[in-house]
């Protein structure tokens, strides 16, 4: 199926839409943050988090209905990747969302591409690529929200997995009805956990895709 004008023109947008939130935007909250007293790390980690649902979250949903093949949002994903790399190896950080010790956006992206595809090629629907990109940008974005607002620091907290459950279940539960809540579900323990450079950027999407690849549900979009 040959790419669309109408799929480049959006993903121009959409392109745009994320350099100015990650270039511009989150820099000013990150300022604002910081003049009233926010230590750095709890407002680099705001931003990422706000990142993962404003640029990963809400792209994701947008795929499947405007875009025909996953062709032009890997790619999307991939640049994007490689943006988010280039800071780490120039030593140059982009210092209100990246830290020097991780490069955990950098995986985000990479991660987001090849679920997306790996997903909607090997089934032939979206929705399989899309619901374990849901669960990585909204789940853990909202995991950390909670985590800098108890915590004020990068940690893991099972208050935070809950409220991941709170918000995944049930979209887990409208894309793919009982499999798609109960992989939420174990989802949201699975982001309790990380294995050194491995972290849930990579362990939630996975584990979320190979379930559903094994499980192979009927969405009911």
């Amino acid at each position: 199926m040959l790419i669309s004008i109408e799929e480049i023109g959006l993903a121009t947008i959409l392109f745009i839409w994320i350099v100015i939130l990650t270039r511009f935007l989150t820099k000013s909250l990150y300022e604002a943050l910081i003049k009233r007293g926010v230590k750095e790390r709890v407002a680099i980690y705001y931003n990422r988090k706000i990142i993962h649902m404003l640029a990963g979250g809400l792209v994701a949903i947008l795929v499947p209905f405007y875009f025909k093949t996953p062709i032009i949002p890997f790619i999307l994903a991939m640049i994007l990747a490689a943006f988010s790399y280039i800071p780490y190896k120039t030593g140059k950080l982009f210092y209100w969302y990246q830290v020097p010790e991780n490069m955990y956006d950098v995986h985000f992206c990479v991660m987001w591409g090849v679920c997306l595809a790996a997903g909607w090629l090997l089934t032939g629907n979206p929705w399989f690529g899309v619901l374990p990109i849901i669960f990585m940008s909204f789940g853990d974005a909202i995991t950390g929200i909670v985590r800098n607002t108890l915590f004020k620091r990068r940690t893991k907290s099972w208050w935070g997995n809950l409220a991941m459950a709170t918000v995944t279940i049930p979209i887990g539960a409208w894309i793919f009805g009982a499999v798609g809540a109960g992989i939420a579900a174990l989802c949201s323990i699975i982001e309790h956990y990380e294995f050194g450079m491995i972290d849930d950027n990579i362990t939630v999407p996975l584990a979320a895709l190979a379930i559903l690849l094994i499980l192979n549900p009927v969405p009911n979009i």
